[in-house]
């Protein structure tokens, strides 16, 4: 052979191993025993559409684990109701860890919680536009007392105005808590000259103003957050000589407004253990944490396990991925990589969560995304067929819970109870 045949024969065969080098592996698995039970459970009671699922002994471990940091903490819990908008999923919890407290931040759900829950403590979570709250005492109906019950959230002196009006027209006294900036930066008060400014307007008008006490959030203590930045130990500290010290200037300038019982709240599902060993606070609130869904695998959350996924039934499977108008000429792709070699169609799609299972299943950069059928390929280990179940594990709560109509709460892997969720109007 001559040398530059040779040669190229190398380099060739160095092409096609360092081709085969470079080609993506097998990614695909079946559903383990967990999914597979959920997938039967579903095909055989479920509706055959995107539904929503709770995985009431995932829920109840994490429950407990709630539950245990409140006995070494002291404090008491209020609910988040945004993370966990369905009135059976809040009783549900409300129950087991014994607590009224909730923490709303819509009105359309704040008049469902006063109605449906008539001896709650209800928290705004954030400030809301002074309409808003009009809009809430105009539709209020039942025994629950806004008056006794309510805490509005107010972050500046120019809402409190609004707030003090809104009062005065209804003949009413509204209860204030006073949004802190504990280090979040998101709003809310952070220096004692706004703080005093507020505090007085209340004490000028006793008839129409509670003073009903704080609410300091601080996600950021129980996140991934560079060391550089900061420990938790010493990011809290700072949260709580923050808070500390909006407390002491109320205490000493304010007397009169200053008792027992106030809500001094703080925390949020990343940053609540993390509140164990401090004093200050009397309440924390948690939410989302308890479902656990993706963004919230944190190392302050590491015993919480993940109890709430998107299961969504296959519609149709095509075989190897074929991009419109590359026809044929696809193979490449499939040829390329195993795990195209299966093309499968759900109902529904494009939702903020990821693919938990089966194993290796991946979206088409190429295809592209769809709320109505979205694609999704995966190599044939997968072993999907068509009404087979793709379930997903969402990023956040909030705003999936609201996506796919009744919750279907699951005990053993068997369907037990349909919450409906919360609804606009």
């Amino acid at each position: 052979m001559k040398r530059r045949s040779f040669v190229l024969a190398g380099l060739g065969a160095g092409g096609l191993l360092a081709a085969a080098w470079l080609r993506p592996r097998d990614h695909g698995q079946p559903h383990d025993t967990y999914f597979q039970a959920l997938n039967q459970e579903l095909k055989a009671n479920g509706p055959m559409r995107p539904a929503l699922l709770i995985d009431l002994d995932r829920l109840d471990h994490n429950i407990e684990v709630v539950r245990q940091s409140l006995a070494r903490s002291g404090k008491q819990l209020r609910l988040v109701e945004k993370s966990l908008p369905a009135p059976g999923l809040l009783r549900y919890i409300g129950e087991r860890l014994d607590t009224r407290r909730l923490m709303s931040f819509h009105q359309p759900f704040l008049n469902h919680d006063a109605r449906l829950f008539p001896k709650a403590d209800i928290l705004l979570g954030k400030p809301l536009p002074v309409r808003s709250a009009q809009l809430f005492y105009e539709r209020h109906r039942g025994p629950f007392d806004p008056a006794r019950q309510l805490q509005w959230l107010i972050d500046s002196p120019e809402r409190l105005g609004q707030y003090l009006a809104l009062a005065q027209g209804l003949s009413t006294r509204l209860r204030i808590n006073i949004e802190l900036d504990v280090g979040l930066h998101r709003g809310g008060v952070h220096d004692t000259q706004v703080l005093g400014q507020l505090l007085q307007l209340i004490a000028d008008n006793p008839q129409h103003l509670e003073f009903a006490g704080f609410m300091g959030y601080d996600p950021f203590v129980g996140m991934n957050l560079p060391e550089l930045l900061g420990t938790q130990d010493e990011l809290l500290a700072k949260v709580m000589a923050r808070y500390q010290g909006h407390v002491d200037f109320t205490r000493q300038r304010f007397p009169a407004l200053w008792r027992e019982g106030l809500t001094l709240n703080t925390a949020g599902s990343p940053s609540y253990r993390a509140h164990e060993g401090e004093s200050l606070s009397t309440e924390v609130a948690v939410g989302t944490g308890l479902l656990k869904p993706s963004h919230y695998d944190l190392p302050s959350l590491a015993e919480h396990v993940p109890a709430v996924y998107i299961a969504t039934p296959v519609l149709k499977r095509t075989g190897a991925l074929r991009i419109p108008a590359l026809d044929e000429k696809s193979r490449l792709f499939s040829w390329w990589d195993v795990n195209q070699r299966e093309t499968f169609f759900i109902y529904g799609g494009n939702w903020q969560a990821d693919f938990a299972s089966p194993a290796g299943l991946q979206l088409s950069e190429v295809f592209g995304r769809s709320s109505n059928q979205e694609l999704v390929n995966g190599s044939p280990a997968v072993a999907l067929g068509v009404e087979d179940q793709v379930f997903l594990r969402p990023t956040q709560s909030e705003s999936v819970l609201l996506q796919f109509g009744d919750l279907l709460a699951l005990r053993g892997g068997r369907i037990v109870e349909r919450w409906p969720v919360y609804q606009e109007s």
